[in-house]
């Protein structure tokens, strides 16, 4: 048996994680960065991505795009590469919105909206760097998937469809590139102290102590919690896991 001393490290990897400027995104990014990788954020403020950039370290940059421009996705991961100076060799979709409405009270545009954002300009990030991972025969796509993809959960009826079908897609692309070197996983965060969940929880005691209630290990989880499970994904140390969805939840996803 060959046990490498360091299975996760990430030396020689080339981050590049959406939503990378705060929260999940800049946990994972941080923790990449601490594993070896260098990482590309990418979002909309640049000014956010410039300070956390600047708290990771020389190893990062980033990539100021609204990655709902689908038709800017090969420009998007072509300038992310030249400014790592490297190839993007991870991929993390991690940008997301939310909407927290009643069904009857949630607009077409809105439940088009959260899909495009979790979906579409997932799907067209995947379309350009697959070909380049392909070629190189080694590859990690990892998204951020939700415990609204495992369970019902009410008034966040566009986010359940979009967190939901990720993980179909996930097993999709899995089975379809992991024989060309492409491991392909999401990881399911339970409730983590996090600026979206503090505005899903905002003025709803009754629902924060229902999460807690349900959660064996009695508490929220903190972001780098998600970070360094990402770095296990993508990581040597997972080289034989594809397909799946880790929930990093607390126990919350099997809690009564």
């Amino acid at each position: 048996m060959n046990i490498s001393k360091t299975p996760f490290d990430l030396s020689g990897e080339c981050a590049l994680i959406t939503g990378g400027g705060s929260g999940l995104g800049l946990a994972m990014a941080q923790c990449m960065a601490a594993a070896g990788a260098r990482v590309v954020l990418v979002g909309r403020r640049e000014s956010e991505l410039l300070q956390a950039a600047e708290s990771i370290g020389e190893v990062a940059s980033v990539v100021a795009q609204d990655i709902t421009r689908l038709e800017a996705a090969p420009e998007l991961v072509a300038t992310a590469e030249e400014r790592a100076g490297c190839p993007v060799s991870i991929l993390v979709n991690n940008a997301g919105i939310h909407v927290k409405k009643p069904v009857e009270e949630t607009s077409a545009e809105e439940f088009q909206s959260v899909l495009s954002t979790h979906l579409c300009a997932a799907h067209a990030l995947n379309r350009a760097v697959i070909p380049g991972m392909k070629a190189r025969g080694h590859g990690n796509i990892l998204y951020t998937a939700s415990m609204a993809s495992l369970f019902g959960i009410p008034w966040v009826v566009a986010y359940s469809a979009a967190k939901s079908a990720q993980l179909g897609v996930v097993r999709s692309m899995a089975s379809e590139l992991s024989p060309a070197g492409i491991r392909v996983n999401a990881i399911a965060p339970g409730w983590i102290d996090s600026a979206m969940m503090r505005k899903a929880l905002a003025g709803d005691e009754a629902r924060s102590n229902k999460i807690l209630s349900r959660t064996p290990l009695g508490c929220f989880g903190e972001a780098e919690d998600i970070g360094w499970a990402a770095v296990y994904l993508v990581s040597p140390a997972a080289k034989f896991v594809t397909g799946v969805c880790l929930p990093v939840d607390g126990g919350a996803s099997i809690g009564f």
